[in-house]
């Protein structure tokens, strides 16, 4: 892809954040009706407008290209180009007036992630990975840090409950050999890792649009993300989320989830 190309789409993903997060703003530590989704997950008005904002600027300048959004359903999804939309990750915390929520965009050309964001729109923290590029916050570049070993590392994760069989014994594996786990700050983590100031995050129970987006921000910032089995994450990954800020640590922490 030439350069020019991937500096158009990045400016149109810029567009797409600051729409959403026009929409969110007002509705944020607001009085507004929460509703269960079919999953039990929680909805809200600001996770609707959000992404048919974002949805109405791509029809309207990307006709041919596909879409995948959380609340709103998949649209040409075998077109070349594809955005992947999480209108607010960490619905939870909007709705707890806590601000570790962000909206996830990610295009993919051919099923590869070019390009990635992470907005918070209360802070106004925005980061950018776009493919050959190094991460930025605001603009500035970002880097993970060196972390070799899980016994000074820093972990993340969204929450205990996400795991199920197996995977609660190996994210025990995990836990107990690195320094320090804290919890529920869903994307936002991802975004600390890639600023240096946490060095991994091991998830399960992830959709496309929870980690389509991270792929780019994590790996331009020197960082490495796969799944449990150390595969590259696609659309059609299992669930299994395992992002590390220093490649060796990436190693060691997959080691530890699958017992060997």
């Amino acid at each position: 892809m030439a350069a020019t190309d991937l500096d158009r789409f990045i400016a149109f993903a810029e567009q797409l954040a600051d729409a959403a997060g026009a929409a969110i703003r007002p509705h944020f530590r607001q009085p507004i009706a929460v509703t269960a989704k079919a999953d039990l997950s929680p909805v809200t008005i600001a996770d609707r407008e959000s992404e048919l904002a974002m949805r109405g600027l791509i029809e309207a300048a990307y006709p041919s290209h596909g879409i995948v959004g959380e609340e709103f359903g998949r649209v040409r999804e075998d077109a070349d180009y594809l955005w992947v939309l999480d209108p607010i990750d960490g619905t939870k915390s909007f709705i707890s007036g806590v601000p570790l929520f962000g909206t996830l965009i990610a295009l993919l050309h051919r099923g590869r992630p070019i390009l990635g964001i992470i907005d918070q729109p209360i802070s106004g923290e925005r980061w950018l990975g776009a493919a050959g590029r190094p991460t930025s916050l605001n603009r500035k570049p970002v880097r993970s840090r060196t972390c070799p070993t899980p016994a000074a590392a820093t972990l993340f994760c969204s929450s205990p409950t996400m795991f199920t069989g197996n995977q609660i014994a190996a994210f025990a594996r995990l836990q107990t050999q690195v320094g320090l786990t804290r919890w529920s700050a869903d994307c936002y983590a991802y975004a600390l890792l890639a600023t240096g100031f946490v060095d991994l995050v091991a998830e399960a129970a992830m959709k496309p649009y929870d980690y389509a987006a991270l792929i780019p921000v994590i790996e331009g910032a020197g960082g490495s993300i796969t799944d449990w089995a150390g595969k590259p994450l696609t659309l059609h990954s299992d669930g299994t989320v395992l992002a590390a800020g220093d490649a060796g640590l990436h190693r060691a922490a997959l080691a530890l989830l699958a017992g060997v």
